[in-house]
């Protein structure tokens, strides 16, 4: 273990013995306000939830509501906290700024890292929010969390709002680890952008312009992106090979623009695929107990397909 991990795991030991709350402790009833703030977490425990608080409601895990998002399961919200706390308890390094900490963009930014096996390659998931907010907690973490569980490396990115400035940051992110991939343990061949919403719009952007149009020099294209419930309809001709999914209840983005640029994209001669599910509204995340709970697995096999 480097002096870095080091001291970060002893800082940790002395939070959880100062007080902080075990993750075995946390449930329905915990309240937001005691994630946001437990020592654990350090000075990124506010970036846990959207950082504008306008966009979410709630007093608890249970209580928590997205602006726009539907299918919110607390289940899975206490699942995924009780995932950081023990992933910090244990030493590991959860939250990486993308930028120095001098820097203004530092303070809104950074990847949540969800590990999978050693030297397995990455994702990173952007969540939706309208260029407002960053709806994390349903749209990305989740994702990251079950990509990890199937022993991929997931990172879900923390962006400043507006569409220019999130597109920044993803590339800002993407070389991020492309710079530090021997320290996270990843392998960068073959990677892949996920994103629901305005993040399926973030991905989709670094994968056709790439990342020499946002800032950073230039890094080698994802292998795929998939995309969630976004009504991008711009066709260039560059796009890699592209997995879509949506509800055809979604009064955001319309099944039919999808369905009619995966067709684009095809007619250009990539692989591109599109799942539309019945009944279903807009940010329906992984959609546990829907019609579309089998969606995550089929994109990772379209992932695995392009690597």
């Amino acid at each position: 273990m480097c002096i870095r991990h080091f001291m970060y795991a002893l800082l940790i030991a002395v939070a959880f013995n100062g007080g902080a709350c075990a993750f075995e402790n946390v449930n329905v009833n915990t309240r937001i306000y005691d994630v946001i703030r437990n020592p654990a977490f350090k000075n990124f425990g506010r970036l846990i939830f959207p950082a504008n608080e306008y966009y979410y409601s709630g007093e608890t895990l249970g209580d928590l509501r997205l602006t726009w998002y539907s299918n919110i399961k607390p289940s899975r919200t206490v699942d995924i906290v009780r995932y950081m706390l023990g992933e910090v308890k244990e030493g590991r390094q959860i939250f990486y700024p993308i930028y120095p900490s001098d820097d203004p963009r530092a303070r809104d930014t950074g990847l949540f890292f969800f590990s999978g096996r050693a030297g397995a390659k990455f994702a990173i998931c952007n969540a939706g929010g309208g260029f407002v907010f960053v709806g994390a907690m349903h749209d990305s973490f989740p994702h990251a969390l079950e990509l990890s569980r199937l022993g991929y490396n997931a990172f879900a990115l923390i962006y400043r709002p507006g569409a220019d400035t999130a597109c920044e940051d993803l590339a800002r992110a993407i070389a991020f680890i492309h710079e530090h991939a021997d320290e996270l343990g990843v392998d960068v061949d073959g990677y892949s952008l996920w994103g629901g919403s305005a993040g399926a719009r973030m991905a989709a952007w670094l994968g056709t312009y790439g990342t020499e149009s946002f800032g950073e020099k230039k890094y080698p294209r994802p292998s795929a992106v998939i995309m969630q419930y976004t009504g991008l309809s711009e066709v260039t001709g560059n796009e890699p090979p592209t997995y879509a999914c949506v509800g055809t209840s979604d009064g955001i983005a319309p099944h039919e623009v999808m369905e009619r640029r995966i067709r684009a994209i095809r007619a250009n001669g990539t692989d591109a695929m599109i799942e539309v599910f019945p009944r279903l509204s807009h940010g329906f995340g992984l959609g546990e107990g829907t019609v579309a709970e089998s969606w995550l697995n089929n994109a990772v096999k379209f992932w695995e397909k392009h690597m």
